[in-house]
């Protein structure tokens, strides 16, 4: 039955594009050799007995980081996120979904467009860190800086850049990002109190850590010398933050 549908088809895409498409003659075994080749290729390499599965969707990776990203980045900014930008918008759509070389793709278009656009560099380094796995990755670092050149009063890139270097094991690094973005921070900002907390944590894990190395204490079965197994998004309750592998 397979092989009669395809030959049927043959005959009615044969006959489209010399009816339809008005193919001079000359030109009628040549289209004919093409559909001759592919019912050739299709005898050779076809397995109609297979069962079909649907393909797996492009770079759908683990959500969950993503959407702790969007909703933390959405928590820095009073105003939320800018409904004018399309391409966030979309991007931020995809990330939540783990779509990340997608929706950075996006990004880079937002970019283009604007490349003093802040807020598209910090969620490009985002969506960058999230494909990683929480690793800090060259490209984004650079987005980082980009959207803290962009602009520097922002809370958004020193924040998310002290969570990558704290999640890459940079921890003294973290610290100080965090405590001058605490030290600048408005007394009203609602990221505020969250971060605070973020930082006291944090800093106490860098002195457990210390203790640790000179005691049996930090040795790996020790609880004190684990990192944190939450971070809290500023305005979000404690959420876990994946850790790379």
């Amino acid at each position: 039955m397979t092989w009669v549908l395809v030959v049927l088809l043959a005959i009615l895409s044969f006959a489209a594009v010399v009816f339809l498409f008005k193919v001079p003659k000359g030109g009628r075994e040549a289209v004919a050799a093409a559909l001759m080749l592919g019912i050739a290729g299709y005898a050779l390499q076809g397995r109609p007995d297979l069962a079909s599965a649907a393909k797996p969707g492009r770079d759908a990776q683990n959500p969950e980081l993503g959407q702790f990203l969007v909703e933390a980045r959405t928590n820095l900014r009073p105003e939320g996120i800018p409904t004018g930008n399309r391409w966030l918008i979309i991007s931020d759509g995809l990330a939540r979904n783990g779509r990340y070389i997608d929706a950075a793709q996006l990004l880079r278009g937002a970019i283009e467009d604007n490349p003093g656009d802040s807020e598209a560099w910090l969620a490009l380094g985002n969506v960058l860190l999230a494909h990683a796995d929480g690793a800090l990755t060259p490209p984004a670092l650079h987005a980082y800086r980009r959207a803290a050149k962009a602009d520097p009063k922002a809370p958004g890139p020193p924040y998310f850049l002290g969570l990558a270097l704290a999640q890459s094991g940079e921890l003294t690094q973290a610290r100080d990002m965090w405590a001058d973005l605490l030290k600048k921070a408005p007394e009203k900002a609602p990221w505020r109190a969250p971060l605070a907390e973020q930082l006291r944590r944090l800093e106490s894990f860098i002195a457990a850590q210390a203790g640790g190395a000179a005691s049996p204490a930090g040795s790996p079965s020790d609880p004190s010398s684990r990192p944190p197994e939450a971070a809290t998004s500023p305005g979000l309750s404690p959420k876990a933050v994946p850790s790379r592998p």
